[in-house]
């Protein structure tokens, strides 16, 4: 049986020219692919911590494939900054439904006998709720690293996103063990030369 030709590959690797951090200068530019491959690494990571020391009992495998994914509406929708997408309700909620409709429309470009085994990673409402949060998490502390690499050059604009960034890791950290984990071990090595890491 020949099956119908589909287009979803090409959102993923279309994922690789939209730009994020838009709005603002960077001394490094960043895509949403090489975004969501950090925060895949880092929900791992998470993940993996969560279930030798916390108790948890969720698949890092997962974590990591939803992580690959939580950014696929921004194929056709673009990157919007997290001001503007939290600037009001009204707009949270129109941006909300963006990103659901793209994901939608993303899912229907597999073939229908696909679809069911990919709705949980692609459509976020569809998301787990135990692997949103772990997603959640690891995309704060991948716009965290990204952060602390842009002051390290002194790129002054970061300075802002690093205070909110700061107080969200804060509330990550009460409820979520294995954050304060990551940020003891892994974060502030991560803007380490490579002189260092060798």
């Amino acid at each position: 049986m020949k099956h119908k030709e589909s287009t979803f590959l090409a959102w993923i690797t279309r994922m690789s020219l939209i730009e994020r951090w838009a709005l603002m200068h960077c001394f490094q530019n960043e895509n949403i692919s090489e975004h969501s491959h950090q925060v895949a690494v880092i929900a791992h990571l998470l993940t993996v911590i969560k279930n030798k020391r916390y108790g948890g009992n969720l698949s890092p495998e997962r974590a990591a494939t939803v992580a690959i994914y939580h950014e696929v509406s921004e194929t056709l929708i673009q990157d919007i900054n997290y001001t503007t997408k939290y600037s009001n309700p009204e707009i949270t909620k129109a941006v909300k439904a963006l990103e659901d409709l793209a994901e939608q429309k993303c899912l229907n470009t597999l073939p229908d006998d696909l679809r069911d085994g990919f709705e949980g990673l692609l459509v976020q409402k569809s998301v787990d709720p135990e692997y949103k949060a772990i997603v959640k998490a690891a995309d704060i502390l991948s716009a965290y690293i990204k952060t602390m690499n842009e002051l390290r050059f002194n790129n002054d604009e970061f300075q802002h996103v690093k205070e909110g960034l700061d107080s969200r890791i804060r509330e990550l950290i009460e409820t979520m063990p294995e954050v304060k984990d990551f940020m003891d071990v892994f974060c502030n090595s991560c803007t380490t030369t490579l002189d260092k890491i060798a």
